[in-house]
């Protein structure tokens, strides 16, 4: 890891804040103290708060398109294998960097030092690829393949000056479906995602009319979310971990709801049901099937992977073909809960959001947000997704149905293989604000998106 040095000498700032604040409006809009009371316990930069009212949006978004009243600036760009964001309360930006088959990886922070919403100061440290980042307590933390970090974000420092410490680890070893997103919750627990490294826990991965282990082994420490200390250094997952809920192939969108003071998640669906069961699916049902689904998750909540899964053209939950199903026989699938809500398949679900400031219109306040990074196993169908959608909400259930927020990433084409996509939604995270920043993994684009009124 790199050292670097904290911008600014902010001691002066500290000992006459009470005088700078009530004299000299111009220095105290520079640099403003936040007390350790708050969520991140960290400084919030003035610049920033300047910044959300006169930063001017891009006359196309950036190439986004957004419901009326909405525009979006391009904050940074041009910055590599991005992944999901967060936002630190003084509008410091950090992003996980990951590409899996090249091994690259790290973090990347981002300050904005004049308050114009562009990013004109970029550091980068670390070195482990990850996807899943947040900041709490004035640490920020970082979810590796094999390992959720921490840094001591010292005292509102851009970068970190020591190494990171171990939350926790000792996760199963694997190559699919590795990564480790968080989310925090109350009474200082920690919720991770541990995939499951299969598609449907054949006896043959992905083997053509390969039938399924039962009971699936994978799922004693994969395919559910454990729980954790988020503040004890040193946990493995046998012996800190208690396993939350379990039934859940893979999902790196997980949020938690402060308003329902619950947890979510949104799976990323089996994939393959024409390939490897062509008696059974057509092309295009392959294509369309299963759900990617939107679940509400519960202590000790048992979801229905590998056994079964959710088609949203007959809204209801049928038996997985490795199981004896047809596409058509429910079975043992009637003891499982359905999702909150049923998204078309294979949009890739890779960040959720629940919105809780109060720039944007009060519709949307409490309601989730959700980034679809888009399909890649659609064809010989055009692949679809790209595009951040938004859920209502009142208290801890969707009302209504979802709605389109953002489109355009994929740049207003036919997309038939995802890497002819111009960009891909892939992290959300709220400013201090009440901004939304979007994160792209294809060119690591960052938008801000911002109301202006109608």
């Amino acid at each position: 890891m790199h050292s670097f040095e904290a911008m600014g000498n902010q001691s002066p700032i500290t000992r006459f804040q009470a005088v700078i604040y009530s004299v000299f409006l111009t220095v105290f809009l520079l640099v403003l103290t936040v007390c350790d009371s708050e969520p991140n316990g960290s400084r919030r930069d003035a610049a920033d708060e300047v910044g959300a009212k006169q930063v001017a949006c891009d006359p196309d978004n950036g190439g986004l398109n957004l419901p009326e009243g909405f525009c979006a600036p391009v904050v940074a760009d041009n910055l590599g294998f991005v992944r999901h964001l967060t936002v630190n309360d003084n509008g410091d930006i950090y992003l996980a960097l990951r590409h899996h088959r090249l091994n690259l990886g790290g973090i990347m922070a981002l300050r904005d030092t004049i308050g114009d919403g562009k990013v004109d100061l970029i550091e980068r440290f670390g070195e482990v690829p990850g996807i899943a980042i947040n900041v709490r307590r004035g640490y920020l933390y970082f979810g590796t393949d094999n390992a959720v970090l921490r840094y001591d974000l010292q005292d509102g420092a851009l970068v970190p000056t020591e190494p990171p410490e171990l939350i926790v680890g000792g996760f199963p070893e694997q190559s699919i479906h590795s990564a480790k997103s968080f989310a925090f919750g109350n009474a200082g627990w920690m919720y991770v995602d541990i995939g499951a490294p299969s598609n449907a826990c054949q006896q043959k991965d992905r083997g053509s009319g390969s039938p399924g282990l039962d009971p699936c082994p994978l799922l004693a420490r994969q395919g559910g979310i454990w729980r954790f200390r988020a503040d004890q250094i040193g946990q493995t997952q046998e012996k800190d971990g208690y396993r939350y809920a379990s039934g859940i192939r893979y999902a790196v969108a997980i949020a938690w709801n402060p308003v329902s003071q619950s947890l979510y998640v949104v799976q990323h669906g089996r994939d393959e049901l024409n390939q490897l069961w062509p008696g059974f699916y057509t092309v295009q049902q392959g294509a369309e099937l299963p759900s990617e689904e939107f679940l509400l998750v519960e202590k000790d909540s048992v979801f229905s992977w590998p056994y079964c899964y959710y088609d949203q053209i007959k809204r209801q939950r049928v038996l997985a073909p490795e199981y004896g199903g047809d596409g058509r026989a429910v079975g043992r699938c009637s003891q499982y809960p359905d999702p909150i809500i049923a998204f078309p398949g294979h949009y890739g679900p890779n960040d959720l959001m629940f919105y809780t400031g109060d720039q944007f219109p009060e519709h949307y306040r409490d309601g989730a947000f959700i980034a679809f990074h888009g399909s890649y196993n659609r064809a010989p169908l055009e692949q679809a997704g790209y595009q951040v959608v938004f859920v209502p909400f009142d208290g801890a259930l969707p009302v209504g149905e979802w709605e389109l927020f953002a489109d355009g990433f994929a740049g207003g084409k036919r997309i038939d293989n995802p890497e002819d996509a111009e960009y891909r939604p892939t992290g959300l995270a709220q400013g201090p604000d009440g901004s939304m920043y979007i994160s792209d993994s294809v060119q690591g684009r960052i938008w801000r998106v911002l109301y202006r009124g109608q």
